[in-house]
């Protein structure tokens, strides 16, 4: 294992101070990068978020609940758009995907990137515009395939010759000629944790570009005439901070640009980056803004295209986590402190792994802090546990929380929008939790919560 490696397996992103080895400060304070723009603490020390109380949140919805702060989402789509002008804002609906979230991006300005059948149908029943929608996914079946010709889906990135196939004979028995690009493999293995890492060579997306399978799909597409290529396509990875990976991808997904031109005297007009920006989960991460994105990746473009003498490419770009990450917090009501012989104290909360598998997965850190009062307690290293079976059911790793946390109080841990909810589950035939939006002191129920009715009906024996 690379050194780097090793170090992202504790929090996705490479090695980070351990949580033991900071001071604690102020219990109650919120620290801003980690949280939604209109989350405040009141003097009695519960949040609000856009002047909602939490204990009317809590009291309404119940916990555990996932809180959206639509006006932080709002805006954060806005700052991508303005710091990336002239440039395709997709929103990577694999973060978190429902029908009023597709709206909101969709009266943004952004387009939307699906990867099933299932995200698919979600964005179209939301009414996105499908020639905004990009079509993603290492195995798209026949059925999906049709469905976003059908639909008249805006590209269709290819990730197989098998899809190349496939797609070619179902758009000439339309006589469609939709737009396609191809997923290459740069070989850059971006600072993250091995399953989120996304380009290096090992792994099922996309076509080598070592091996040259990227330049011949390029060219099957191109000497068939029955798919429109507009542009090539590369992935990193997700949670990245280092711009050098987009830099390396670049100039080589950049060479086959210029290696496709000089082959079939075609220069292709439009070039996708991927998406996978890194978002504020501890106070150890540092993300970079929309504006810093832009510049570095703007500069990386215009310098790879004049050493190619290639002309700019229409870029577009697929922030997820990036837009709904840190728009959103889990809340929690405690249910048992345990301190296991001065080891460590475990504070167990009514959800865990069924709402956010990301800690067990990866390893991720997370932050918390408790949602309902103010405390003088002093700090106490606490480890955030869900109810399920496992001992792996780990919601926050360690985290200093007031020595007088108790059954009853409520915790809210901060950047759980992205992959929490879309990766939740019925483990233990646990109900997922639901989706609430907050905006101008207003809550509204956007993904409601499962019942054990819910999960019943499935069950046909």
């Amino acid at each position: 294992m690379r050194a780097h490696e090793a170090g992202a397996l504790h929090g996705d992103i490479g090695s980070r101070e351990p949580a033991w080895l900071r001071t604690p400060t102020d219990v109650n304070a919120l620290v801003p990068q980690l949280w939604p723009r209109n989350v405040t603490r009141g003097a009695d020390g519960a949040l609000a978020v856009a002047g909602l109380g939490i204990h009317d949140i809590a009291a309404e919805y119940g916990t555990p609940l996932y809180v959206l702060d639509e006006d932080d989402l709002r805006s954060r789509c806005r700052d991508f758009r303005a710091a990336f002008q002239d440039v395709d804002v997709y929103y990577a609906g694999k973060a978190f995907l429902c029908r009023a979230v597709v709206r909101m991006i969709a009266e943004e300005g952004l387009h939307l990137d699906v990867c099933t059948g299932g995200e698919l149908a979600t964005a179209l029943s939301a009414g996105m515009p499908p020639e905004k929608i990009g079509f993603h996914g290492n195995n798209k079946s026949v059925a999906e395939l049709t469905r976003a010709l059908d639909a008249g889906v805006g590209r269709i990135i290819l990730d197989s010759f098998t899809e190349i196939d496939r797609l070619t004979a179902l758009a000439r028995e339309r006589g469609v000629r939709p737009g396609v690009l191809i997923r290459v493999t740069v070989g850059v293995e971006a600072h993250t944790h091995e399953f989120i890492a996304t380009a290096h060579e090992d792994q099922k997306f996309g076509f080598s570009l070592a091996g040259g399978a990227a330049a011949a799909a390029a060219f099957k597409v191109l000497d068939e005439g029955v798919l429109d290529l507009r542009g090539l396509h590369s992935h990193i990875g997700s949670q990245i901070f280092d711009a050098s990976g987009f830099e390396v991808s670049a100039r080589r997904v950049l060479a086959l640009q210029a290696q496709i031109r000089d082959a079939r005297g075609v220069e292709l007009p439009e070039l996708d980056l991927g998406g996978g920006f890194g978002i504020a989960y501890t106070t150890q991460d540092d993300p970079a803004s929309p504006q810093e994105l832009a510049k570095r990746l703007r500069k990386i473009v215009d310098g790879e295209c004049a050493a190619e003498r290639l002309a700019v490419p229409h870029l577009s770009i697929e922030p997820g986590r990036a837009i709904v990450g840190p728009a959103v917090f889990t809340l929690y009501e405690v249910g048992t402190v345990k301190d296991v012989d001065g080891i460590r104290t475990y504070v167990s909360v009514d959800g865990g792994m069924s709402d956010n598998i990301r800690t067990a997965l990866y390893d991720a850190s997370y932050s918390a802090t408790m949602a309902n009062r103010a405390s003088v307690a002093e700090p106490m290293l606490a480890r955030v546990v869900g109810k399920h079976c496992e001992s792996g059911d780990i919601v926050v790793k360690d985290e200093f929380l007031p020595a007088d946390v108790q059954p009853g109080d409520l915790v809210a841990v901060p950047g759980t929008g992205a992959y929490c909810r879309s990766m939740a589950s019925n483990y233990n035939h646990v109900p997922r939790p639901p989706v609430v939006a907050v905006r101008d002191g207003r809550a509204r129920l956007i993904v409601r919560r499962e019942t054990e009715e819910d999960l019943l009906a499935l069950d046909v024996g």
